[in-house]
């Protein structure tokens, strides 16, 4: 996964979806995309084996506003977004699991 952001905050209003409890998965997406398809099923999969975690799907096409407001230049892009909806990493292109468990890591507060 990329780098830090930390200046950028999501919520609801934004994606349409409650953030996770303890991190959000924000996945961007576009309709002809083969490696949003694996991206969404990675994200899916990291999401149900970390308690907390929500895994939120944006079609790039549908949102141009928020795309251009963060940056977004191309689909897939993933954002790891902490419990208060902050930037905590970001990555284009199709990720690895471990990776996006890794970025997980600097998101989720333990308890």
């Amino acid at each position: 996964m990329g780098g830090r952001d930390g200046n950028d905050r999501l919520g609801a209003a934004e994606l349409g979806e409650d953030l996770g409890e303890r991190a959000t998965l924000v996945q961007f997406s576009s309709a002809f995309c083969a490696p949003c398809r694996a991206t969404r099923r990675v994200l899916a999969d990291v999401a149900g084996m970390v308690s907390g975690v929500a895994h939120v799907e944006i079609d790039a096409e549908d949102n141009l506003g928020l795309v251009r407001a963060l940056g977004i230049e191309k689909t897939p892009t993933v954002l790891v977004l902490d419990a208060d909806g902050r930037v905590v990493r970001r990555a284009a292109g199709l990720p690895r699991k471990v990776d996006v468990i890794a970025a997980l890591g600097e998101a989720v507060r333990l308890p």
